[in-house]
Order: structure tokens, then sequence, then C-alpha cells
């Protein structure tokens, strides 16, 4: 029988067992045992290894190896003078077969008082039981640190997901699965480096604290510098700096860089969150569609196995990607033209007939995003590039040359979500100049009180000569969910930013 149903205090309130577990550790204080005197435990193995290691071990037989293991007790069964009890560690689980005629009486009963939670060395021979499960006999049994607080129940675990992002350390002891979500992020953050790494970009560090707000629509979190007396602007973005060092004659440069825009929270949205963005030198928009489309297939293969993956009962074939301009995709499923648009009246028109919201400024090239978002991006299931995007959206992407109303910029989606942002970058200055003005006035035009202004110093670097180049941005978060089929931005977050519970 488990320990809960031979426990008494397994029909406490939470409050009364931390009174019970608080008494204990008290109790082993006044004996000279405080678990909280010890400093380190001689680990040596971990029970996944273990288990590849003696996989072929027969029944009932001893392997003759030593081991010391150390990690959290997850579940205990006391029978007389004998006790099982599983042990997890950073790898997973393995069963702890206790005697008293091996621990020792003072020992054993030392163990029959320790809680499901707490933290243990044991020193013992690896063995395999007659039912056939992998199992450590305890020669040596140390409490190494005291668990103050009673898990979650054991058969149903932590399932308040609202909790569950609040006490992620709750979340990982209970829902263990929870633990490899966070360790293919890591994989897939390393596999991004290594891919670019192998093609020559170098992995560099811009500034967290910026000096003021600029014109771009994304709304950023203030703070105060005391020393100089100025207020700062958690970055929105990476890429003014980023596009200096190009300037600088660093041809190939990327960062994976922590984001903060002061905006709503969502399934798809964190007011804190990582991207990556990259810039090289002599190559446009078109190679930054190659090297998505490269990077996401080894993804796929690397992460998943496959490159057709599941997401959200969903098979994402990451093996085909479509090609659109924005023009072609509206076209394609709201059957509206752009072509037959002479004037901005005439978009609005079209517009209004066919109840598309009309944006601040409403051009022919906004109205056209305006249909982009009403009629397309929710068809787009499998992997598309969209390209060819108006002007006026896109302030910091290079005019195409043989039609200057529309940009060299492409988004990508999947499963009606945009993953990325990729522009050959404008390098003319006096172009930038002139838009980056024109943001700034609108934007307080439309919010008086606006603190935006424009980087003349970025204006400057370009004045000393930007090489035709392409860029490319990608949330993090929005790519492990994918590829860990998650639903939830917050469940690919260790930390998701919570409102306060009121105390």
């Amino acid at each position: 029988m488990e320990e809960q149903k031979r426990n008494p205090a397994a029909g406490l309130s939470e409050s009364e067992q931390v009174q019970v577990r608080r008494q204990k550790l008290a109790d082993l204080q006044a004996a000279g045992n405080d678990p909280f005197t010890l400093t380190k435990f001689p680990q040596d193995a971990y029970s996944a290894d273990l288990k590849e290691e003696f996989k072929e071990l027969p029944n009932e037989t001893d392997s003759g190896k030593l081991v010391a293991l150390a990690g959290r007790m997850m579940s205990k069964r006391v029978m007389g003078k004998a006790s099982f009890a599983h042990l997890r560690d950073d790898k997973g689980d393995i069963q702890l077969y206790v005697r008293r005629d091996e621990l020792g009486d003072e020992a054993y009963a030392a163990f029959k008082k320790l809680d499901v939670g707490d933290i243990i060395g044991v020193k013992g021979e690896v063995f395999r039981t007659k039912t056939g499960e992998l199992s450590v006999r305890a020669t040596e049994l140390t409490l190494l640190a005291k668990s103050l607080r009673p898990l979650p129940e054991k058969f149903h675990g932590l399932t308040d997901t609202e909790m569950r992002y609040r006490q992620r350390y709750v979340d990982l002891i209970a829902n263990p699965e929870v633990k490899d979500t966070f360790i293919k992020r890591s994989q897939i953050l390393k596999e991004i480096r290594a891919y670019l790494d192998e093609k020559g970009f170098l992995e560099v560090d811009t500034p967290i604290l910026t000096p003021f707000e600029i014109g771009a629509s994304a709304r950023p979190f203030y703070t105060h510098h005391n020393s100089l007396n100025m207020d700062m602007v958690l970055r929105i973005e990476t890429e003014l700096y980023l596009k200096r060092l190009i300037v600088g004659g660093m041809d190939r440069v990327y960062e994976v860089g922590r984001i903060f825009r002061n905006e709503g929270m969502d399934p798809k949205h964190n007011p804190e969150f990582t991207s990556i963005e990259l810039y090289q030198a002599f190559t446009d928009f078109h190679g930054m569609m190659d090297l998505v489309e490269e990077l996401y297939k080894r993804l796929a293969l690397k992460i998943c196995g496959s490159l057709v993956i599941p997401y959200q009962g969903k098979q994402i074939d990451m093996g085909h990607w479509e090609r659109l301009t924005m023009v072609e995709a509206v076209k394609k499923y709201s059957g509206v033209d752009f072509n037959d648009w002479q004037t901005d009246a005439d978009a609005i028109a079209a517009a209004k007939a066919h109840h598309v919201e009309l944006p601040e400024v409403p051009t022919k090239g906004a109205i056209l995003a305006e249909f982009f978002d009403a009629f397309v991006e929710d068809k787009l299931i499998q992997p598309t590039f969209i390209y060819d995007y108006p002007v006026e959206i896109s302030p910091l992407a290079k005019r195409k040359p043989d039609d200057p109303a529309f940009t060299e910029r492409f988004e990508y989606f999947i499963d009606c979500t945009e993953y990325g942002n990729a522009f050959s970058e404008l390098n003319d200055p006096i172009d930038q100049k002139g838009r980056f003005e024109r943001q700034v006035a609108e934007r307080k035009a439309l919010e008086p009180e606006c603190k935006a202004q424009v980087d003349y110093d970025y204006i400057n670097a370009l004045e000393y000569g930007l090489p035709p180049t392409g860029g490319l941005g990608f949330g993090v978060d929005r790519l492990v969910m994918l590829l860990t089929d998650s639903a939830s931005i917050r469940d690919v977050l260790l930390f998701p930013t919570m409102k306060p519970i009121e105390q």
C-alpha cells in the first residue's frame, strides 16, 4: 500500500501536513541531524544510465555495481522490515529497496520517518527484482534536504494550469514530461546556433537598455537610470544595433535576444520573449528565404525526427514551402486584385465593400495588408512565404526597383501564425531618414504624448555605407511551440509573466 494510504498525515489539510513536516525537521535538528547543514553528496550515477547499462541483467540478479544516487523521493511503501521507494534524479526514476537488516535499525527507523518529496542520497548495489524492475539495494541513506510542503496528490499531479505556470518548480516535479519540452527548447537553440555558426555567422550581444523610444508601433517598457538621471527603454528589437555592425564590417552576425514589449498577452504573446535576428551582407531577402527553409527542415528532422510534424491535430509538412506575393495571396483568397485599384479611394471603397477594417492611414498599400489579415492569414496552414510587402508597413525594407510601392520583404506563416520577418535591408540613408521621420510624425499625430524619436545615430551609421544586406528575425518561443506541439507560449516559457496573486 502506498504511503499516502498508510500515513495518518494523509487525511490532514495541507497546512497541517506542513506543520507535521516542520516538527520532523525540528526533531532532526534537536538530535543534531539537521539536513540543511550538509553541503554535498558523492553522486556518481543516474537512473537512466543504469537502466541502459543493465538492460540485459536477468531477473533476481545482482549486478555487483555499487552506486551513489541522489534525488527526490517520489513514493514510499513501508512493509515491516523491508520497504520500497522511488527516487527521481535528473534523468528519471529508479526503485529503491530498503531493508532494516541492510541499513541498520536506527537508519531504517529514520527512513520510515521520511516524507515523499524529501531530497535524499542513497548508496547501494544495483540489482533486478524478481518482477523485473531494476533497483538499488540501499546500504546507506542520507536525508539531504527536508521538503516542508507536500507534493500535489500523487495520482492527479498538478493540473491547475494557472498554478502550473506560477509554480513551475512544482509543475516540473509533479509532471516530469514538462521537462522534456524545455530540454527540446535547449536543443532547438543549440541546433540553431550550430547551423548559423556553420554558415559563418558570429553571435554577438547588443544593449537591452536603449536611450530612447523609436517610432515603431511596438510599445516599450520604460525604466530610469539613476547615475545618468535619464529614462531608458527596454529594447523592442535588436535590429538597428546589429545593422550597425554590418556597417562596421562584420558581414554575418546574429543575436539570441530577449525582447520586451509593453503590449497584450495571449496564447502567442508574452511581454518578454526571445527572438533571433541575423544579418548577412551581400545577399537579399531571397537568400533569407532559402536560409529559413533550410534551417526549419533541419530542425524538424533533428528535434522531431521527420519533416512532417504534428501540431495541434494537424500534420505540418516542413518539407514543402509555398511562395506567394501579398498581392497574389490576397487575390487567391479574396478575389480582390490590388492592380485594379488606381487610387487610395478605390482601395477604401473595396475595403468597405468587403467589410475590411480601414487602417489608421488608409493608403492602398496599408489597405492591402488589411485584406491580407482578413482573408489570407487564417488559410495558411502549411509553411508559406508571403513576400513583396507594401512600403507603408515596411519602414526598414528596401523598395523593389521595378515597383517602389512595394518592398523586398517577406513573412512566413505556419498554422495561420506568423513565425518570422525578413527584408532586403534598406541601406539608402536619405530614404531611411524620411521613412523614420514620417513614422515618428504619424505616431505623434495619433498619440500626442508619445516619446518616440528618430534614431539619427543609425542614419549616421548608414551614411558610412551599409552594403546590400539580407536580414531575418523570428521568435524562438513560437518555434519551440511548433516543434513541441505546445498550444500556448506559456507552455514553452519556464516562468511566463503572470498577474500577481493578491496576498
